[in-house]
């Protein structure tokens, strides 16, 4: 965007920046000298490993790169919905980010060029909050007193302190996204462009002005939409008064209508008692009073509860007269017009004070007869209207009673309530005083109570827009599905128009001009048209768009020659943020071909709340604007919630610091955990640490130990992939799954299944560690090169493809295996997203090795019962199993009868049918002296390398090795077996002896219960 030619306030980021540079330095950084550290033999500390890759992302414009060398052509479009920078990224925020990154980075290697803008939401009561607790400003007047120029300047220069910060995390936690260039909704072409979304809805007849009743804070003195408590689920349980009032019926002496309330301070607006017109009401005669009191006969045990429990069985006069008598029943249509007194009087009343019907009226609490004051409640307000009822507006903006109402002016509606209740008593029209705990609204951040109040207000008219709003909405594909058709669809089923003006300061100004002494009304569109029509004298020099510098512009009155000043509401910020896909290019003053090439967006995401927040308000001026949804995917996540399933409190410190887990276990860790858990599909997620830390030792650690013992094995040697692949079943085992699970990943890619994207994944990678490198390790260290060869090709290719795949959602760990199976290009997410190749999807394979790991599992089990170690050579299994068919294929299948053989380490492996469905393994556990030595070979094995590992040697270290055994028997058990053994602990010699040789160091252990002394020489 072009600097603006009036010389208007530009308030851009790199302007800003500087606010909160400290906050970005104590970020740890590794050396720019080094290229790559050399890949440690053990475990890594993963958030060290992070922001060396991280360093290296920087250093070789990994990002840029990304977007850049993708086509123009093929573009993948996502929309980032702004947050405020009032304060320091959550793990929600967190959560978001990951969501908003794991989806661009596959599409990007899905070979699409995908922009990433980030955007900051600027203006709103969230930055006028943060000003007036600092400035310590409580009320209205208190703000006005301040000075409107100072508070809305000191907004904005406060409007991104932690904007710092924010970077830090979004950075650290591996999400790609252009922050230097980022959309803020206080620039003055954003704001021109939310001008002209608003100025084509009042050409399209969707805006209107009118006196509504909506949610309002007396202390900010402004209106807020339901839609904003509904989403953040801002209700407390608070206690109220609850009162039952006795409203004099007219001309009939002490006849009272009964009408009950939680709110006292509004019988000063009264105007009307509603019924129901079908209820059946009842006319009761109090015999020691001798009033009459009229109510909805179904609540008579509530409304009379001090006579019951009628009958005493202990009363010494049961023939005495009941305590009350029902004189007369009647429908509630027939009170219809009934004249009552007022209880107030400090407005005139031309149309009120008679009984009216409402079919809203309920007999669910109070005494079926509700108080209408059309002021200060939804339904009020409507039924007011629709039977013509006085307007009493009693209380100011700052919800204090005005001077009229005499006994309370000037004090505030809740604090009058004690006072109107004695009055009542002390006339003798209080019948009942109780008190309620019930939910009542509050302001979603200063948590202070809402009340219901009608004003003037400016409104989007969702009612003529609903039939094309839910029309669209079916073109949207949610994720989960069920947001569709329920809560966005019945959202917008039951949306009522949108109030869209606030009685603020801090906010893009409504462009609406208004003639002081006629009705002509001025909506202006563009900044061009309001110099056009702004008196000279008014119009400033250095224009900014906020007030009180718009206030200040003029016009003279086309019609009748006045002047005209603009009105001082400003928008509802969610209005700004829902015009986004617009203001964010400026259009349609600028950039008209790259908006038209990015409408709608392809992928948007965030939290469940908003489905009537940015969700919502993106649909509503999508669809009128452009008759189309503003997006095609959407991704609706859960809420986090502490451990306990509690609203994390930074001010009860509930959860653990979000810094402080990144730096305990990495990025990665987290993203795996979070894109794995329900929170992903739409559910809630109680965050905990120890399954951070599982994540962690069960994928990430699996992984990486894999890939450093491709390291060590691999050695210095590129190991290239060349054809024909392996045909050993370990490695076409799996290749098959690789690809199996290369097509799942896609798929779920696609279809924006984020949580089926990982669980796969982690599978796959225990899999690869636990079966197929644990069963390879033989073959990659053993003496035959060409089946060395085969594995590590095999593993070299398993995790180059294994990089990619984990490269959206963990990108970190991804990096760094792909730069140490050194990929082709400088990053793993330059490359190309894998494809599966259906030739080597052995599902037959997947199937028997399946087969295979059970009988093993079972088989195992069985060693365990009767505690035989697995180092002891036992005789054979016996693998007990229904169908004769699959027992002759599997008994020909003899690299799979192998495997098993090997895992329960038997001579034999043998099979013989079963009736049964589930298989069986039996074991031959009689040992012979033959398999005896050979257990104990083994066990002397296990010791001799565990003291190789003891003496820091390497794998690859060949070493001479002497074992002094001074027992003839066992000794010679142990020479009888020695050739085979030499292998296995890569020795050049390997001597068994009777006694140890002096000056070399021993490690001395039992075997067979005879003393055995173990030297190794390098």
């Amino acid at each position: 965007m072009e600097p603006w030619s009036n010389g208007a306030i530009l308030l851009r980021l790199d302007r800003l920046r500087d606010l909160s540079h400290d906050s970005c330095t104590n970020m740890a950084s590794t050396s720019p000298d080094a290229e790559q550290k050399k890949t440690p033999a053990g475990r890594p500390t993963f958030p060290d490993m992070e922001l060396e890759t991280l360093e290296y992302w920087k250093r070789k414009k990994i990002f840029e790169r990304s977007v850049e060398e993708r086509p123009e052509s093929k573009l993948f479009v996502f929309y980032d919905g702004p947050p405020f920078a009032t304060g320091l990224p959550h793990y929600g925020h967190l959560l978001q980010s990951i969501i908003k990154d794991v989806i661009p980075r596959y599409k990007t290697m899905q070979g699409f060029r995908v922009t990433r803008r980030w955007g900051w939401d600027c203006h709103g009561l969230p930055v006028e909050s943060l000003i007036e607790k600092e400035e310590n400003l409580t009320t209205h007047e208190e703000l006005c007193a301040f000075g409107v120029e100072k508070f809305t300047d000191s907004c904005r220069t406060s409007v991104l302190r932690y904007v710092g910060e924010w970077k830090k995390y979004i950075e650290r936690m591996g999400r790609w996204v252009d922050m230097e260039n980022a959309y803020l909704t206080l620039d003055e072409g954003y704001i021109e462009s939310v001008w002209w979304v608003f100025a084509e809805l009042v050409k399209k007849g969707y805006i209107y002005k009118d006196r509504r009743v909506s949610l309002y804070s007396p202390r900010r003195a402004t209106p807020l939409a339901n839609f904003e408590i509904a989403m953040d689920n801002s209700y407390v349980d608070h206690e109220d008064p609850a009162i039952t009032i006795k409203f004099k019926v007219k001309d009939k002496e002490d006849s009272y209508l009964l009408a009950w309330t939680t709110t006292p301070w509004t019988l000063i607006s009264n105007v009307a008692l509603a019924v129901h017109p079908n209820l059946i009401y009842v006319t009761v005669k109090l015999r020691d009073t001798g009033e009459i009191v009229t109510f909805a006969e179904s609540r008579m045990n509530e409304v009379l509860k001090q006579f019951y429990p009628l009958d005493d069985a202990n009363d010494p006069h049961p023939d005495k007269a009941m305590p009350f008598e029902i004189v007369e029943r009647h429908r509630g249509e027939e009170l219809q017009g009934i004249k009552y007194e007022p209880l107030y009087t400090f407005y005139p009343v031309e149309v009120g004070y008679h009984v009216i019907t409402a079919d809203y009226v309920s007999d669910e609490d109070g005494t079926g007869i509700v108080h209408i004051a059309p002021a200060y409640g939804e339904e009020d307000f409507e039924v007011g209207k629709r039977h013509n009822l006085t307007f009493v507006e009693a209380l100011d903006e700052q919800g204090r009673f005005m001077r009229e109402v005499e006994p309370w002016a000037g004090m505030e509606y809740a604090e009058a309530n004690n006072p109107i209740m004695e009055d009542l008593e002390s006339r003798k029209l209080l019948y009942r005083k109780e008190t309620i705990v019930h939910s009542v609204p509050v302001d979603p951040r200063s948590k202070d109570l809402l009340i219901f109040r009608a004003q003037p207000a400016w409104f989007v008219n969702i009612t003529k827009l609903k039939p094309k709003l839910l029309e669209t909405a079916k073109k949207i594909h949610w994720h989960p599905s069920h947001f569709k058709e329920g809560r966005f669809g019945k959202g917008l089923e039951t949306s009522p128009d949108w109030n869209i003006s606030r009685t603020r300061f801090w906010g893009a100004p409504l462009p609406v001009w208004e003639c002081e002494t006629c009705p002509e009304r001025t909506i202006v569109s563009s900044v061009k048209e309001l110099r056009a029509k702004s008196t000279p004298d008014s119009f400033p020099k250095n224009l900014d768009l906020h007030r009180p510098s718009i206030d200040e512009v003029k016009f003279v009155c086309p019609n009748c020659g006045g002047v005209m000043r603009r009105i001082p509401e400003v928008f509802d910020c969610w209005f700004e943020s829902g015009s986004m896909p617009y203001a964010s290019e400026h259009y349609p003053f600028e950039h008209r071909d790259r908006f038209e090439q990015h409408f709608p967006a392809d992928f948007i995401g965030e939290a469940q709340d908003q489905t009537r927040g940015w969700f919502q308000r993106l649909h509503i001026l999508a669809t009128a604007l452009m008759g189309k949804p503003a997006f095609k995917d959407v991704i609706v996540t859960g809420m986090v919630l502490n451990e306990q399933g509690k609203k994390m409190s930074k001010r009860d410190k509930n959860y653990a610091d979000t810094w402080t887990i990144i730096e305990a276990y990495g990025a990665d860790a987290l993203r795996l955990y979070m894109l794995s858990s329900p929170v992903v599909v739409g559910e809630q997620l109680n965050f905990s640490e120890r399954e951070i830390d599982e994540v962690s030792r069960k994928i990430l650690n699996l992984v990486w130990n894999v890939t450093v013992f491709y390291k060590t094995y691999g050695g210095d040697d590129r190991i290239e992939l060349s054809k024909p692949r392996s045909a050993h079943v370990l490695d076409r085992w799996i290749l098959a799954r690789l690809h199996a699970v290369i097509q799942e990943v896609t798929t779920a890619y696609e279809t924006y299944d984020v949580i089926e994207t990982v669980r796969p994944l982690r599978a796959f990678i225990d899999d690869l560690s636990t079966w197929w490198l644990r069963r390879s390790r033989n073959r990659i260290r053993g003496e035959d090169a060409y089946e060395r060869l085969d594995a590590l090709k095999t593993l070299r290719e398993v995790l180059l493809d294994l990089s990619a795949l984990l490269a959206p959602a963990a990108p970190f760990i991804a990096e760094r295996i792909y730069r140490d199976m050194e990929g082709l290009k400088a990053s793993v997410h330059l490359e190309r997203w894998p494809k599966e190749d259906m030739r080597l999807i052995d599902v037959r394979l997947i199937e028997d090795m399946a087969w295979v790991r059970n009988a093993v599992s079972i088989g195992l089990e069985q060693r365990a019962a009767v505690k035989i170690p697995i180092r002891q050579v036992l005789a054979s299994a016996t693998v007990r199993m229904k169908g004769a068919a699959d027992i002759e294929r599997l008994s020909n299948k003899l690299d799979l009868l192998e495997l098993i053989r090997e895992e329960l380490n038997v001579e034999a492996v043998k099979f013989v049918t079963s009736e049964e469905d589930q298989i069986a393994v039996e074991l031959d556990t009689e040992l012979t002296p033959v398999l005896k030595a050979k257990g104990l070979s083994r066990e002397l094995i296990r010791h001799i390398m565990a003291y190789r590992k003891t003496l820091g040697l390497q794998p690859q270290d060949e070493v001479d090795i002497r074992v002094a055994i001074s027992d003839e028997t066992l000794r010679n058990t142990i020479i009888a077996l020695l050739e085979s053994m030499k292998s296995n602990v890569r020795a050049k010699s390997f001597e068994i002896q009777e006694t140890v040789e002096k000056g070399i160091e021993v490690k001395s252990i039992k075997l067979d219960n005879v003393d055995v002394h173990i030297q190794i020489m390098k």
